[in-house]
């Protein structure tokens, strides 16, 4: 029954676009067949929406061109992802030659764009059935746990981050090779793509330990661990690492309760370590602004979105089949009803809390995406913002999930802009330059979280006490007897290979204002 009502949806879709002259740029004037298999209309409807509400929808060909119906794989998901990643590919970035969702360590695949059964948004919800650890190369031949959600099967089976991973599964060839190399590919395959692994792990004193776990249900919390450090001179540094923007029904109490501890011990610097947050919800980076932000911001614009120019026109047509209900007030409503101009999309600082400092510092790597730079990119007028670590991600755009069938697919509909006018990072943030202030290093995950000889974590506490970051000189001083085969950039690389190239995106669940 379900699927006989998606079909329907589908071919009304198809006739709501035949009968509008005047809104025929979702498929330039060759209307899709309303016969074939569900896959078919499926994969028509993803790029009938693409054409209509992807960011870049300029720059695709016709329907008859681009023919969705040619995309296969081994499964429905897969050819659909397949075509996902064609669509991803058409705009070009004039600034680098190459498309706009180009990835260097899987070229042809989508940066940004994906399509799911729904497995994000549970996720984001709060909601995880895995291991609820990930691993990270620290050198070619050093795998590590860089971090343990709280209350996960890992978690339980006393699995710390640093632990180096000496085998899994019996398997100790677990070198890196590269992004589609055997080795990580294996590793890749039994963190993410199995629900039971066997791991054998080392710990600091050289001590080792086996356990065997098996994927379970708990509940995400993203904030892993807050604590403070008195550095003396009256300075108070409070330290917070947020590990996903789940949704503010999830991670609005956490943060409060880092927040609430660190006005009571009367912080005067702030760390923010997001070095492997993948993005998330919009409303919730929101929330975190808006305790960061200095008292006197209140009302101050924090950034705006910009869409497409069909939708900021009011020529959708598809969207109008999104139906939504909204939780709190349980009426329907559909993404067609709403304005996507700059000047009804706008939003402004709402203070939280009295904390009320001047300098924010945010740890960073190439897994911190959408959603964290959000919240970066929004503080940079506003207050003393520094980078320490790696270059991010480089994700300034962000979605809404659109449901066909029992499928949600995320393809990037704006981009996001302070109040500076500032976005556009597509090829990320790089710590230490002269558009973000800060320091580039690499990501030390052979020490837990808080501890203040870990590199990145040391390089804030240095700064607030000297006023300045340690020289080149001394920062390859203190990585001596433990120099890396890999350069920053390429433990960067290898990092985001490791992560399967998939972040959560910037997801946008607000309620934009009626038209």
């Amino acid at each position: 029954m379900k699927k006989l009502l998606y079909i329907t949806i589908l071919l009304a879709a198809a006739d709501t676009i035949s009968c509008k002259k005047d809104k025929k740029n979702a498929y330039n004037g060759t209307a899709p067949s309303k016969t074939g298999s569900t896959l078919d209309l499926i994969r028509d409807s993803v790029f009938l929406y693409a054409k209509e509400a992807y960011y870049w929808y300029d720059a695709l060909p016709s329907y008859a061109s681009f023919n969705p119906r040619s995309f296969a794989g081994s499964t429905d998901l897969a050819a659909l992802t397949k075509e996902v990643d064609a669509i991803s590919q058409y705009k070009i970035n004039p600034n680098t030659g190459q498309p706009y969702e180009y990835y260097s360590g899987a070229p042809g695949e989508a940066k940004y764009s994906f399509i799911d059964e729904g497995q994000v948004s549970t996720e984001l919800n709060g909601s995880n059935n895995n291991f609820g650890f990930a691993p990270l190369y620290n050198d070619v031949n050093d795998l590590r746990v860089k971090y343990v959600y709280p209350g996960s099967p890992a978690d339980l089976a006393g699995v710390k981050r640093g632990y180096k991973i000496i085998s899994i599964n019996g398997n100790s060839d677990i070198a890196y090779d590269g992004g589609s190399g055997p080795h990580t590919q294996f590793v890749i395959n039994a963190y993410s793509g199995s629900n039971t692994i066997t791991m054998v792990l080392q710990k600091s004193d050289l001590s080792t330990i086996t356990v065997n776990l098996t994927a379970a249900a708990y509940t995400t919390n993203p904030v892993i661990t807050y604590k403070t450090f008195n550095v003396g001179n009256g300075k108070v540094i409070g330290y917070v690492v947020f590990n996903t923007f789940t949704s503010e029904a999830n991670a609005d109490a956490k943060l409060d309760a880092a927040f609430n501890y660190f006005q009571s011990q009367g912080i005067t610097d702030l760390v923010v370590d997001l070095r492997y947050n993948g993005g998330g919800y919009v409303a919730t980076a929101e929330y975190l602004d808006n305790l960061i932000v200095p008292i006197a911001k209140t009302g101050a614009t924090m950034y705006s979105y910009y869409f497409n120019d069909i939708l900021a026109s009011n020529k959708e047509v598809l969207l109008g089949n999104q139906v939504r209900r909204e939780p709190s007030t349980n009426q329907l409503y559909n993404y067609g009803q709403f304005s996507y101009t700059v000047a009804d999309n706008t939003t402004k600082f709402t203070k939280k809390g009295s904390l009320n400092i001047g300098r924010v510092f945010f740890i960073v790597t190439g897994s911190t995406a959408s959603a964290s730079e959000l919240t970066i990119n929004n503080l940079r007028p506003h207050l003393d913002v520094q980078l320490i670590g790696t270059t991010s991600y480089g994700k300034p755009v962000g979605f809404f999930d659109i449901d066909i069938n029992k499928y949600q697919l995320y393809i990037p509909e704006f981009e996001t802009k302070n109040s500076a006018g500032q976005g556009g990072y597509y090829t990320g943030m790089t710590p230490g330059s002269a558009e973000y202030p800060g320091v580039k290093d690499y990501d030390d995950v052979t020490k837990e979280f808080g501890d203040t000889t870990e590199t990145l974590l040391h390089h804030a506490v240095n700064y607030v006490r000297r006023g300045i970051y340690s020289s080149p000189t001394e920062r390859i001083q203190g990585l001596s007897g433990r120099q890396k085969t890999f350069s920053i950039d390429q433990a960067n690389a290898a990092a985001i290979e490791l992560n399967g190239n998939k972040f959560s995106g910037m997801i946008t669940k607000k309620t934009f204002k009626n038209k």
